[in-house]
């Protein structure tokens, strides 16, 4: 189907199936119970799954086919973000110009800075996207930030507002991001008994184009280019000595990585009409690169895997704090209530990065292929299980290969 093997194929429609009943996926428990806590099917949380899930397989285009490592990802973010705020401004709240542009900016910007950088490889590769991304950061928060010609408002963020031109704005059309009429915010919430689900426009919005995004990054590994970018990262020197130029494979996958981010950045403004500088910092940038490694490098579903690990961390365990932990520890003795709570304090709330940091050292150490690794083991296990009640034992030895 669609000019992929049965595997692919397969792999395309189970992501399509999270994607689109992820309301019902992410929302196991009933609204009123103490476990409501770990719910996490509310539209912004899961924009932001689909999103930043989008960033991490562009990422992975670049690191995990080539092995070069960028840590200066989050400025085509960045730059995806201001375009398309730039484009509500100036033209209209319709979301598809808006993403258009944060796609093309991004790309040529990513051509740029790919053209300087992958001059070197290895740590000096690295070292170069982070000094990159750090003078975009720069350039944002200040230098751009000049009252006479203001293009990102510093640290206040870049915005709309009311007596910005939007040329093409008419009446009776929402004064918010839309698409053709239907707001991004527009919701439908569907009570079932003591479950409710929201359907978003914008989360479904991300979710088709991450549909379509992740379908041509399976076309990409599968592909002879594909195939280019693995040898540039298994022997780039032996490939260079059979005549082959790598330089333009890697700077191509630098691109199509880049155009990825500004998609994830553009989508960003779809979704809350706000660009600030602060999408361009290093952390952002280690963000994806942790979103990478922590699903599996190298894998298609990997990256989104990881993004949704550490995104739910990051919004569902930093919430809970002592009054949340009180009331699930209310059954427990007085003091055994608060030694449990003070043992659990420094994991949960504004703790939640020492958890994802046992987290991804267990990862890393145990599974170093990441999520991916874990669910190939699990299902090789239970495979391994089934088979050994079916078949019965032989006395017949087969001979070493």
């Amino acid at each position: 189907m669609l000019g992929l093997d049965k595997k692919d194929t397969t792999l395309l429609i189970i992501v399509a199936l999270l994607t689109l009943l992820a309301p019902f996926l992410l929302n196991p428990f009933p609204s009123d119970s103490a476990m409501a806590q770990f719910n996490a099917g509310y539209p912004d949380l899961m924009q932001r799954f689909v999103i930043f899930g989008i960033f991490a397989v562009g990422f992975n285009i670049l690191f995990g086919l080539t092995g070069y490592l960028s840590f200066g990802h989050a400025a085509f973010l960045g730059i995806g973000s201001y375009s398309a705020v730039w484009m509500f401004k100036l033209f209209s709240y319709n979301v598809i110009p808006a993403i258009a542009l944060s796609v093309i900016m991004a790309g040529l910007f990513s051509l740029l800075i790919g053209f300087i950088s992958l001059r070197r490889s290895g740590i000096y590769f690295s070292i170069l996207t982070l000094a990159f991304a750090q003078m975009s950061f720069a350039l944002a928060y200040s230098v751009l930030s000049n009252p006479k010609f203001n293009l990102t408002n510093g640290e206040t963020g870049l915005q709309v507002y009311a007596d910005d031109p939007q040329m093409f704005h008419r009446d009776g059309l929402p004064d918010l991001p839309h698409l053709f009429g239907l707001s991004m915010r527009s919701t439908y919430t569907l009570d079932m008994g003591a479950w409710s689900f929201d359907f978003n426009a914008g989360y479904y919005l991300c979710a088709v184009i991450m549909m379509i995004v992740f379908y041509l990054a399976i076309r990409i590994f599968r592909s002879p280019f594909g195939m280019m970018l693995r040898a540039v990262k298994s022997n780039q020197q032996r490939m260079n000595y059979t005549g082959l130029n790598s330089r333009p494979y890697t700077l191509a996958a630098f691109v199509i990585s880049g155009m990825y981010a500004g998609l994830a950045g553009g989508l960003m403004a779809a979704m809350d009409p706000l660009a600030g500088a602060e999408r361009m910092q290093w952390t952002a940038s280690g963000e994806v690169v942790l979103m990478t490694i922590l699903g599996g490098t190298g894998t298609l579903i990997g990256p989104v895997l990881g993004a949704g690990f550490i995104k739910y961390f990051e919004n569902i365990f930093s919430k809970i704090n002592d009054s949340v932990l009180h009331g699930w520890f209310a059954f427990l003795p007085d003091g055994m209530e608060d030694f449990v709570v003070a043992v659990l304090h420094p994991f949960v709330g504004k703790g939640w990065h020492l958890t994802l940091g046992i987290l991804f050292m267990l990862v890393v150490i145990f599974l170093p292929g990441g999520l991916v690794e874990g669910g190939t083991r699990l299902r090789n296990w239970f495979r391994g299980k089934r088979s050994g009640a079916d078949d019965k034992p032989s006395g017949k030895t087969e001979p070493a290969e």
